[in-house]
């Protein structure tokens, strides 16, 4: 598969969402790494953008709630590649009504190559990592050709 390469600023772009029995979690991790956080451009769906702008008295650039299209809104500035960090408290016990456009957002993350953190542990690690105050070259998979396979076995 051929491959591209997209320069990560210094500055990243971070979207942060959290489910409802998970914003408290979100939001004391923000407030551990507001120093941090500052020096780099945020997004937000809803409510968890509120927060995080109330709280720690920084700019979140706001989309819908999760539930009414803002995941989706995520995962298309993913696909813009104006997203380069993808920071998700999700409830992994709670059904939720959205939960397809919730598997969507994760799909598009993974195709779109950006780091993804589901938990504490894991956005610790990533926000940490030397990475995050330097440019990275991310690669992107050209899926166009497996996609245009996949199509010609269907109309086939």
């Amino acid at each position: 598969m051929t491959k591209k390469v997209l320069v990560m600023a210094k500055k990243k772009r971070i979207a942060l969402i959290a489910h409802d029995n998970r914003k408290i979690d979100l939001l004391e991790w923000a407030k551990f790494n507001r120093d941090l956080l500052a020096k780099h451009e945020l997004f937000g769906t809803g409510t968890t953008g509120q927060i995080i702008s109330n709280e720690l008295n920084l700019e979140v650039h706001r989309f819908k709630s999760g539930p009414l299209g803002g995941d989706q809104q995520v995962g298309a500035k993913i696909a813009e590649c104006k997203i380069d960090f993808l920071i998700f408290f999700w409830d992994p016990l709670e059904p939720m009504p959205h939960d397809p456009d919730v598997k969507a957002l994760l799909r598009i993350a993974v195709v779109y190559n950006i780091p993804v953190a589901n938990n504490r542990a894991t956005a610790d690690f990533i926000i940490s990592s030397p990475l995050m105050s330097s440019e990275y070259n991310r690669e992107l998979i050209d899926y166009k050709e497996r996609v245009l396979k996949v199509e010609e076995k269907n109309i086939i």
